[in-house]
């Protein structure tokens, strides 16, 4: 089981690194062509969200690989749970279909095992 959480927590911040990486890095403008729901939210907003998922990626990995306050990676999938409850929660208020919202879901999911396999089945020590 631990290396199966292993696979989905090293999925996992690559995902949230990559678009977290790219909301930081890009302009609105070039956001927005991607992402519809970037028109509702300033800039400053998005380079914030972009901003947590990069540090919720390290710290899915860096403690867990280090053993340095390895409680942290659940406590950062447990973040990045809410991050996506909170992506959800503009989806269902934009009415977006479902290829805009399965991205957050399979995040939220995925989030969410890493959490209680972190927590419960394999916790770090």
């Amino acid at each position: 089981m631990n290396i199966v959480i292993w696979v989905v927590q090293v999925l996992l911040a690559m995902g949230f690194l990559m678009a977290g990486g790219m909301k930081m890095m890009k302009p609105k403008s070039e956001i927005e062509k991607m992402m519809a729901w970037a028109k509702d939210f300033p800039q400053s907003q998005i380079k914030m969200i972009g901003m947590i998922e990069v540090f919720g990626a390290i710290g899915l990995i860096l403690p867990a690989a280090t053993g340095i306050l390895p409680i942290l990676t659940p406590i950062a999938a447990v973040g990045l749970a809410l991050t996506m409850v909170g992506a959800l929660v503009t989806h269902i208020r934009r009415k977006d279909g479902m290829g805009e919202t399965l991205p957050s879901v399979m995040m939220l999911l995925m989030s969410l095992f890493v959490a209680y396999g972190r927590f419960v089945f394999v916790p770090l020590h």
